[in-house]
């Protein structure tokens, strides 16, 4: 039987997950703010006009596993069931630089995505993708650069220009730091390699996104709302100082600055902290950077439902939770969303739970009408007043980060770290108390759990990886390649003048591996402890 105990009573915190005072009534009184128009500034209700009336959100579906052939079926299968980008996923040896057969990246190859080490395997990955018509996203940090070098090299030999492309690397180092670790290079050299993406771009890839600054991250490691957004501006605002101080000029880069966020269960607070992210980001370019380009102060965001809300405890209620959460993102106006699969809190999504997530969004792009509303909640009394709370909090953060010196220096004394750690034990221990309800695992709890398949990588994959791997490296011109590899060795020494993302793509089409090219560039700038 279903243990309902403590039905009839529920232990009232009335309060946000940022703190916020939930008031026992709101009133006109609460909205502070004049409304302005969907598309004019600072786009609080949304940065297009029509907002989904003209064009729905990308529907992008996260995936990447085992071996590229593996993840192309998957994507072919999401592009066949109704997705409209691909976003891919990396195993941690190519996270973190590795190739395949290095010892290190025995036992993870292809565990927590896919393995690319070689242009072969980006080619395979991509294989009869149609690449000029999809949006492609890339969950790629430190070795950015050099993926972004092999999807340039597999659209050529596809006859594509690279000035068709549209699509994302994230990117984003100055999070590794602070709340994801995938970090190789200490932040000054990873901030220069960041800056020479956003040159080659600007120049070659005008559709390209050069960073998703990411909030995702440093939300799943158990901030607030409020922390999210003021982590994540402070990290742009360095992105953007530094690519002032390489002699770019705001408006030639900012319009391709993408971020991407969490979209949490706290229902009326995420949809409120989306509109509030607007209006910051709106003001910090026009105010603090001075730009004056409309598309240089519209914030374009990508936005995943929060991976840490779901439960190992009875999974299927994660649908539900996932649904909120994709509810509460497309009220709030995202561009781009990926909603978690229910069996994620037990190991990587299967086809079948894939294709239920995609289908969760286009129920309500297509059935429920939402989509037919331009910012809906607009005047609403509690949304408007959570919307002024939050921006207010954020830019108070931000100013906190700005007195200490900068989000270098803050990284540096571990400020952020430490107030996410406090964050996420507060979480924890209000749930283990019970003060906060979480269904099915201190409340509501059956004695039997649903029997979930879940999915598991073939040991032999690794194998073959490595196999194929070995032979790639057996078929090449070795002089050629160790001949690029100087190369890029020698401009990110400074001896040559010259953009890092030409280097690495000469290496590539060379035929060096993502392991070689990291080591290059590691022995220049060594790696951060």
């Amino acid at each position: 039987m279903p243990d309902n105990k403590n039905t009839q009573t529920r232990k009232k915190l009335f309060k946000t997950f940022s703190d916020f005072k939930i008031k026992e009534l709101y009133t006109p009184n609460d909205i502070l703010d004049s409304p302005t128009k969907p598309g004019e500034y600072p786009y609080t209700r949304g940065i297009h006009p029509q907002m989904y009336r003209s064009k729905l959100w990308t529907m992008r579906q996260y995936a990447g596993f085992g071996s590229a052939e593996e993840t192309n079926k998957r994507f072919h299968d999401l592009l066949k069931n109704g997705g409209t980008g691909i976003s891919v996923a990396f195993d941690l040896p190519t996270q973190m630089g590795k190739d395949s057969d290095h010892p290190n990246a025995r036992g993870e190859v292809g565990k927590v995505g896919v393995a690319i080490s070689t242009t072969e395997d980006m080619e395979i990955l991509l294989k009869d993708l149609p690449l000029d018509k999809i949006s492609i996203s890339m969950t790629i940090n430190s070795t950015a650069a050099i993926l972004l070098a092999f999807l340039l090299i597999v659209a050529e030999k596809n006859n594509i220009k690279c000035s068709n492309l549209r699509g994302t690397i994230q990117n984003d180092l100055l999070k590794e730091y602070i709340a994801r670790g995938t970090y190789i290079y200490p932040p000054t050299a990873a901030l220069r390699i960041t800056t020479d993406i956003f040159k080659f771009c600007s120049q070659n890839m005008p559709l390209w996104n050069t960073i998703s600054i990411s909030g995702y991250h440093i939300r799943e490691a158990g901030s607030n709302a409020v922390q999210e957004l003021a982590f994540t501006f402070a990290n742009a605002i360095t992105y953007v100082g530094a690519a002032l101080k390489a002699g770019l000029k705001i408006d030639d880069f900012a319009p391709r600055l993408a971020f991407f966020f969490n979209c949490h269960i706290d229902f009326f607070e995420e949809i409120a902290k989306f509109r509030a992210a607007r209006k910051i980001w709106a003001k910090i370019m026009r105010e603090r950077f001075k730009a004056r380009k409309k598309e240089s102060e519209i914030l374009r965001f990508h936005t995943q439902t929060a991976g840490s809300s779901l439960t190992a405890q009875q999974p299927l209620n994660n649908i539900t939770r996932t649904t909120c959460e994709a509810l509460a993102a497309i009220l709030g106006g995202t561009q781009s969303l990926h909603t978690n699969a229910y069996d994620e809190a037990l190991g990587l999504p299967t086809s079948e739970s894939a294709e239920n997530a995609l289908r969760i969004q286009q129920i309500i792009a297509y059935e429920t009408g939402i989509a037919d509303y331009i910012d809906p909640l607009a005047g609403s009394y509690v949304i408007e007043s959570l919307t002024t709370e939050i921006e207010q909090a954020v830019f108070k953060k931000i100013e906190e980060i700005d007195n200490i010196g900068g989000m270098f220096k803050a990284i540096e004394l571990e400020i952020p770290q430490k107030e996410i750690e406090k964050e996420a034990y507060q979480y924890q221990k209000e749930i283990e108390e019970g003060s906060r309800i979480q269904v099915g695992v201190n409340q509501f709890k059956n004695q039997q759990q649903l029997e979930t398949q879940i999915m598991t990588i073939d040991p032999a994959i690794e194998n073959a990886q490595i196999k194929r791997l070995a032979e790639y490296k057996q078929k090449r011109d070795l002089h050629k390649t160790n001949s690029a590899l100087d190369s890029l060795c020698d401009a990110a020494s400074l001896k040559k003048n010259g953009n890092l993302v030409d280097q690495i793509i000469l290496a590539a089409k060379n035929q060096a591996t993502l392991g070689e090219i990291s080591d290059v560039l590691r022995s220049v700038f060594g790696e951060y402890d």
